[in-house]
């Protein structure tokens, strides 16, 4: 008897515990948010990855009614940010900026990092997507992707091509193209798009994979002439551009993707409720309008489990390649 009834609190027990944590997520969930939200972004104020970020904060803003904070903590390829966002409560109250880079091509870039990009982070979803362009200069005898490739074939490791440091979006997108293009081509990384252009447009590279932002005023000036972009499909940003996809090399796509994430263990309730609020403006045309000023997209609308995948199936794909192409892991 007395056995039985100590199973009877005990269950009671564990029934109102659960009961009380469920009551607990709810609420933390219905009134969330109730004071700042303070954004982490492990990049310079006034880079790409910064302006896009606050773009569409600025459209979740209006419609949750939250007060986005934006602090930024470049360094160390995003590591620095990255290690913070995941130090922070996780009581939504601190949210992160991951992208491509931070989520994807870091774990297996890097020999040690200071997080885990699968246990330290809960994805929300995708803010944005930017391709780059595959450019040669103006002047350039090579007017199409095919006499790109047919230039590298005669001349196997004469050729070179720049982008925006190891391990960046664009690299990923050189060595991709090498890859399925079956070309020897030198990589010679940069400190920016800038300074990769500033060489090409000199003669000193033969072609660069280059954000659209950054090079596609200059393609309109005629400095620079764009072969392709670097999407599977064609953009409405860049209706006559064709993708090196249909060009031939079957399945490319590079998209330079960044979204949000809260710190592991933040209450479900709170990171349904931002992922419902970012589905909602990412379909809207007025947040689609603010980053065509910018030449970026609204990233594919999704759950923060579907995003999880994603955010996998990039990390099985960059992890291949960079194994494949054999880039030194950094310290």
């Amino acid at each position: 008897m007395r056995r039985t009834l100590a199973h009877a609190w005990t269950t009671l027990i564990a029934a109102g515990a659960l009961g009380l944590l469920a009551s607990t997520a709810h609420a933390a969930g219905s009134d969330w948010p109730n004071r700042p939200v303070t954004v982490i972004i492990a990049s310079a104020a006034g880079g790409s990855a910064d302006v896009l970020s606050r773009i569409v904060l600025k459209h979740v803003a209006e419609d949750t009614g939250a007060n986005f904070v934006v602090e930024n903590r470049p360094g160390a390829a995003g590591n620095i940010g990255m290690a913070q966002i995941k130090r922070a409560a996780p009581d939504g109250y601190t949210l992160g900026y991951g992208n491509i880079n931070t989520l994807a091509v870091n774990p297996a870039l890097f020999k040690k990092l200071p997080y885990d990009a699968v246990k330290d982070f809960a994805p929300v979803g995708q803010m944005f997507a930017v391709y780059n362009l595959l450019v040669v200069r103006g002047d350039s005898p090579i007017h199409t992707v095919a006499d790109l490739i047919a230039q590298a074939k005669r001349e196997p490791g004469k050729m070179s091509y720049g982008a925006a440091g190891i391990g960046s979006s664009g690299q990923m997108a050189g060595e991709l193209f090498k890859q399925m293009a079956g070309v020897d081509v030198m990589f010679i990384p940069y400190n920016g798009d800038p300074a990769s252009l500033s060489d090409l447009a000199g003669g000193r590279l033969d072609y660069t994979f280059t954000n659209a932002s950054v090079a596609y005023p200059l393609v309109k000036s005629g400095k620079l002439r764009a072969l392709a972009i670097t999407s599977k499909d064609r953009v409405a940003l860049f209706p006559d551009m064709p993708t090196l996809n249909e060009l031939g090399l079957k399945g490319y796509e590079n998209v330079s993707w960044g979204g949000l994430v809260f710190p592991a263990g933040t209450p479900q309730p709170i990171i349904d409720r931002l992922s419902q609020s970012l589905r909602k403006v990412l379909v809207s045309d007025s947040l689609a309008k603010d980053l065509a000023n910018t030449s970026a997209s609204p990233g594919t609308p999704g759950t923060p489990e579907e995003f999880a995948r994603f955010i996998a199936a990039e990390q099985r794909k960059w992890g291949d390649l960079i194994t494949d192409a054999h880039i030194e892991k950094q310290d």
